[in-house]
């Protein structure tokens, strides 16, 4: 089993970029999908993006579809979700995670990394 680390969080103003990384431990990087979830405060933590092991297939939730890109490399272990275009309203606690191609729910958690976004 993986096991996940995000960096990259921190403060931002609305309009800017932002850039998290996950770093993933193990050999079997590639058996997982791997995926961003965030969840703000008093909210339920939401999807906000995945992709396939190969990075081929890429899935987005809609309300970053065309701001947000996630991308993997599997030579470094490592998934990145490039925020652009920030809104007060991604500020939340991203977390990166980890499924593996047979299973049907994300298994695989990070601590979560804070991203705010300031008005």
């Amino acid at each position: 089993q993986v096991q996940l680390v995000e960096s990259g969080g921190g403060l931002v103003q609305a309009g800017g970029s932002l850039r998290l990384s996950c770093a993933a431990s193990g050999r079997t990087f590639t058996s997982y999908a791997m995926g961003w979830f965030r969840q703000a405060p008093g909210k339920e933590r939401e999807f906000v993006a995945a992709i396939t092991w190969s990075g081929g297939n890429t899935n987005y939730a809609d309300f970053v579809k065309g701001r947000f890109t996630i991308s993997r490399d599997n030579a470094k272990n490592t998934v990145t979700l490039q925020m652009n275009s920030v809104k007060p309203e991604d500020t939340a606690v991203y977390y990166c995670a980890a499924k593996l191609s047979i299973a049907t729910t994300f298994g695989v958690w990070g601590q979560g990394t804070q991203v705010t976004v300031s008005s």
